[in-house]
């Protein structure tokens, strides 16, 4: 009889490069915040989260792509990148008949979502004057951000839940100001 061939189980090859891009968004996400994204290099990266220069390209890809994917993180509250219209938050929001409701949804997500994301605000925000790979990131996550400012408030209209007068551009800027990382580092920062 033929030997009997056995299956092969990636489980354990797939579970150490989970580790692995673990250890170097978490390696990167500290050196970006302690260094500043200039000084950060990518073999300082590697050698802080213990693997070779080119696994961190292989793994995670350029600097602009590594620090994009840890905005992307700090977004979503997950270890990838979650679309917006994919986030629980949103769902819920969406599923939320009242225009209080629909608030208080945002306003806790977006509170989260600050407490991850203002410390590479300032990162993100330094480097772009001098790093064009950055700038062009930055400026993505603005234009992304006013988009979905104008989402919020077609929910908010949808429940009867502007002031009467009050444009959607109007309230769309006003969301804009009180949500932004500058508003939220100066009410949190003592």
């Amino acid at each position: 009889t033929p030997p009997v061939k056995r299956r092969y189980n990636a489980d354990g090859r797939r579970a150490a490069a989970a580790l692995r891009r673990a250890a170097i968004i978490e390696a990167a996400t500290r050196l970006f915040l302690t260094r500043g994204y200039p000084a950060t290099t990518m073999a300082a990266i590697a050698r802080k989260a213990g693997v070779a220069t080119e696994t961190v390209y292989a793994v995670l890809g350029t600097k602009p792509e590594l620090f994009r994917l840890l905005t992307e993180i700090a977004i979503s509250g997950t270890d990838e990148p979650v679309p917006v219209l994919q986030r629980d938050y949103i769902q819920a929001l969406r599923a939320e008949p009242s225009g209080r409701g629909k608030l208080e949804i945002y306003a806790a997500a977006i509170a989260a979502i600050q407490q991850r994301m203002a410390p590479l605000y300032l990162a993100i925000q330094q480097a772009a004057a001098t790093e064009p790979a950055l700038a062009e990131i930055w400026q993505q996550l603005l234009d992304r951000r006013a988009a979905n400012m104008t989402l919020l408030i077609e929910h908010l209209e949808a429940a009867g839940f502007l002031r009467a007068g009050l444009s959607r551009q109007e309230a769309a800027d006003t969301v804009w100001a009180v949500n932004s990382t500058e508003v939220y580092q100066l009410m949190t920062q003592t």
